[in-house]
């Protein structure tokens, strides 16, 4: 018996199984794998944390309730849906952390462009822009005071060299084929096409293998 036939008995309100809180389960748990294995920053979801995180408060407004029943059955209960809650908890702060991570080391890389920028919540966008200013405001009273203006951007592309650091998007990634479908690699000396059954799993580099992702044709594994 694992926790979620445990959740059935103690509450069925918590059965996992109950339609769209397994899918929100599976993709919360999804957008964690991928968050961590991209080397760069995913689409925010908004949707789905949005549900994820009523699931969470639901969950803390149950414990409080049940807080202080005397009755073994019910702290048994309360045990099983406080384990059940720090699951939802780690993926969704990890997940966070993962694209907090991302954004702290390439942050001129993602306000450089609308497109770029799309990809963060309103909070990471605050997050970002507030992390750039500071960081530039103490690089001018540490060294870029120092030089002349035309020097002091950070952001800077004189001579085709671009100053803003950016994702290597040609590092590998493994994925999980979702349906039969083929790719083409980009390999050091030739390219060739790649094709894949459903269930098989690939190393591919990420620029290869973002399409299919994005398509919901493979999944970061």
């Amino acid at each position: 018996m694992d926790i979620d036939d445990i959740l059935r008995e103690v509450d069925p309100s918590l059965d996992p199984t109950a339609g769209s809180e397994t899918r929100d389960l599976q993709a919360i748990t999804r957008a964690w794998v991928a968050e961590r294995s991209a080397p760069e920053l995913l689409a925010w979801q908004p949707d789905l944390l949005d549900r994820v995180n009523q699931r969470i408060k639901r969950q803390i407004e149950k414990v409080e309730d049940m807080t202080g029943d005397l009755d073994p059955k019910t702290n048994f209960a309360l045990i099983v849906i406080q384990t059940e809650l720090e699951r939802y908890k780690f993926l969704v702060r990890s997940l966070l952390r993962a694209r907090i991570a991302k954004i702290d080391k390439h942050t001129l890389h993602y306000l450089s462009s609308d497109d770029l920028r799309q990809r963060l919540s309103e909070t990471e966008l605050a997050y970002a822009t507030r992390h750039q200013a500071l960081l530039h405001n103490h690089y001018l009273s540490s060294f870029l005071a120092s030089f002349p203006p035309n020097l002091q951007n950070l952001n800077d592309t004189a001579g085709n060299i671009s100053m803003i650091d950016s994702p290597d998007v040609d590092s590998a990634v493994f994925v999980r084929f979702l349906r039969d479908g083929a790719i083409r690699g980009h390999g050091t000396d030739v390219d060739e096409i790649v094709r894949g059954r459903d269930g098989d799993v690939l190393i591919l580099r990420w620029s290869d293998a973002k399409p299919l992702v994005e398509a919901n044709d493979a999944e970061l594994v």
